[in-house]
């Protein structure tokens, strides 16, 4: 085993492909939403509290800022590990494989998703 082979550890210098980076926002969007799942589940119970509580669950998503960002985040989050996930599944089922048409599967995902994160910050704003 040659030992001098050169070592490249610098994680700012290693360019990723673009599939490789779909999956790797794929996984960090599930780890977000388990993160936002906390949030959701407190408005959830803070609107099945008492009628004061829904009230007051409806005045913080639609005047409170930091609400509506996070509502927004959650939601980009799902939009885009939903496309991402259907992108993995066809891949399971053995298309897309290949170096170029993975990679337009991959770019066809960012532009899914980033088309649809607009629409719902439309929506929620």
């Amino acid at each position: 085993m040659n030992k001098k082979r050169p070592v490249n550890l610098d994680l700012r210098t290693i360019k990723q492909p673009l599939p490789a980076i779909t999956s790797i926002l794929h996984r960090a969007t599930g780890v977000a939403l388990f993160v936002a799942a906390a949030f959701m589940l407190y408005a959830l119970g803070l609107s099945l509290e008492s009628e004061a509580g829904f009230n007051e669950a409806v005045e913080m998503f639609e005047n409170g800022f930091f609400a509506k960002l996070i509502a927004w985040g959650c939601v980009s989050a799902l939009l885009y590990h939903f496309f991402a996930g259907i992108k993995h599944l066809v891949m399971d089922f053995g298309h897309c494989e290949e170096l170029e048409s993975g990679r337009k599967a991959a770019k066809a995902t960012l532009v899914v998703s980033v088309v649809a994160i607009l629409l719902a910050g439309v929506w929620i704003w």
